[in-house]
């Protein structure tokens, strides 16, 4: 068994967003890649912003995305019994120590220490507890090194070097008893055997900080990989401004999850001229020294082309559930056997035109559209002059065709044409009118094939006849 255990370990306090996402894969994919374990923890130590639907979310995300995990949720605010006894541990070892400053002497601490361009320093570190006054509270810092330096050997960015001078004494234990969230990531990795910690460059400084703590306690520290954070198309930090959505708001949008996760690797991390992957063929190849160090941008074009090759494999069957799922409780079209049965039949046809599974819907709207369906506004254009005439010797070329299949219709209607001795548009766009209504659709051959011979005479004939009443 390999000895390779990665974790993704998100806040609850919302949706998880796409940078968060990736962060999540790349852990999966280097744990699976080396038969290693893939951990998943909760950090929902800040009680007043960790709600239930955030967990929820998140746990949804992961599921759609399929990246599963080992074992079982660990919860960080489960853990704090056990991130006191550490820091208690630091206490008694001479590697922590209480320190009774009031919120008065830390603001004006803070000023003097900005004014003065230094870090923050307690008059408790060098400090007895015992003169401290009766009952004052208290906060448990650890005692960092004042000289040296702390070097994080990063697998992504190198070996980055800190001066121990300007990193503080952290916060271990509040006042009120509570672990700080530097204290439990590094208590809660250490005892869930993480080997490798990847994550989002922006927490590189931490590892810094982080490593103190390791060696105060004489912890093996773990390797690390920072990732560069994902920007937008014009280059700033991804917002919400960008589209940075939730994972599933991209799932309700209509993109298929191996399709995210094949764009999402492309987001930093490179394999030769490797661009389209499916997920048993990136697990043949991740590596983290495939990250790169600059920020990627997020491209919608490129997503949305990975997702329409992903549907044009996809199988039938699934991207027809999909679709009908999109048509009854997205769209909220009526639909029945009938009209269920046309937009299975479909896809293999209609895959081929769309982007994503919302697409399909849009493009299939026609096969479920309720008759008689409208002929008013633009729809109404191609209808003028000697259109519907030539409609119903259309309709009558099209009730004798024996051969109802996409390729025979497209013949036909192509014969009629020169029959007519006009263009194939005077004969295509009023008939597209009447059987689609102007919305998306594919050929019309393929439209008379999809819709059958009775729907389609059916609503030619409803053209027609409103015609005459007119």
């Amino acid at each position: 068994m390999s000895d390779v255990v990665t974790r993704f370990a998100p806040s609850p306090t919302g949706y998880l967003h796409i940078g968060g996402a990736r962060t999540a894969l790349f852990n999966w994919l280097y744990a699976r890649a080396n038969d290693g374990k893939f951990l998943l923890r909760i950090e929902d130590t800040d009680l007043a912003r960790s709600t239930p639907e955030a967990k929820a979310a998140i746990l949804n995300g992961l599921e759609w995305l399929g990246l599963d995990h080992d074992g079982a949720v660990i919860y960080q605010s489960e853990q704090a019994e056990r991130h006191r006894a550490i820091a208690l541990e630091l206490l008694n070892s001479g590697g922590a120590y209480r320190c009774f400053m009031t919120p008065d002497e830390i603001s004006s601490e803070r000023e003097a220490a900005r004014h003065e361009g230094r870090v923050f320093q307690s008059p408790w570190r060098d400090r007895s507890a015992a003169e401290a006054p009766d009952s004052q509270p208290f906060v448990v810092r650890l005692k960092a090194p004042k000289s040296g330096q702390t070097r994080i050997n990063d697998q992504v960015q190198g070996t980055v070097t800190f001066e121990n001078a300007v990193l503080d004494d952290l916060i271990l234990l509040r006042a009120d008893g509570t672990p700080t969230y530097m204290l439990a990531v590094v208590v809660d990795d250490h005892d869930m055997g993480i080997s490798h910690v990847i994550r989002g460059d922006d927490h590189l400084v931490n590892a810094a900080r982080q490593n103190l703590i390791y060696d105060a306690l004489g912890w093996d520290i773990p390797h690390y990989a920072h990732i560069p954070l994902i920007h937008g198309p014009d280059g700033k930090k991804l917002s919400k401004r960008h589209g940075a959505l939730g994972v599933e708001a991209y799932r309700d949008m209509g993109y298929l999850p191996e399709a995210m996760r094949n764009y999402l690797v492309r987001l930093g991390w490179a394999y030769k001229d490797l661009e389209i992957a499916s997920t048993e063929e990136l697990l043949k190849v991740f590596d983290l020294g495939g990250i790169n160090k600059a920020p990627a941008r997020l491209d919608f074009d490129k997503m949305a082309s990975i997702n329409a090759h992903y549907i044009q494999q996809a199988d039938n069957d699934r991207l027809a559930e999909l679709t009908l799922n999109e048509m009854r409780h997205v769209k909220a079209w009526p639909l029945d056997g009938v009209t269920e049965d046309r937009v299975r039949n479909a896809m293999e046809i209609l895959k081929n035109r769309a982007k994503t599974v919302s697409e399909l819907a849009d493009q299939g709207y026609f096969l479920v559209r309720a008759r008689p369906i409208p002929l008013s506004g633009k729809v109404a254009k191609p209808l003028k002059g000697d259109a519907m005439p030539r409609l119903a010797r259309l309709r009558e070329a099209l009730a004798e065709c024996a051969n109802w299949n996409a390729e025979g219709l497209g013949a036909l209607l192509q014969n009629f044409a020169e029959d007519e001795n006009v263009g194939f548009g005077k004969v295509g766009q009023p008939l597209r009118a009447v059987l689609t209504g102007g919305a998306p659709a594919p050929d019309l051959g393929a439209v008379c094939a999809l819709l059958g011979k009775e729907e389609t005479l059916a609503r030619m004939d409803d053209a027609l006849t409103a015609q005459n009443d007119t």
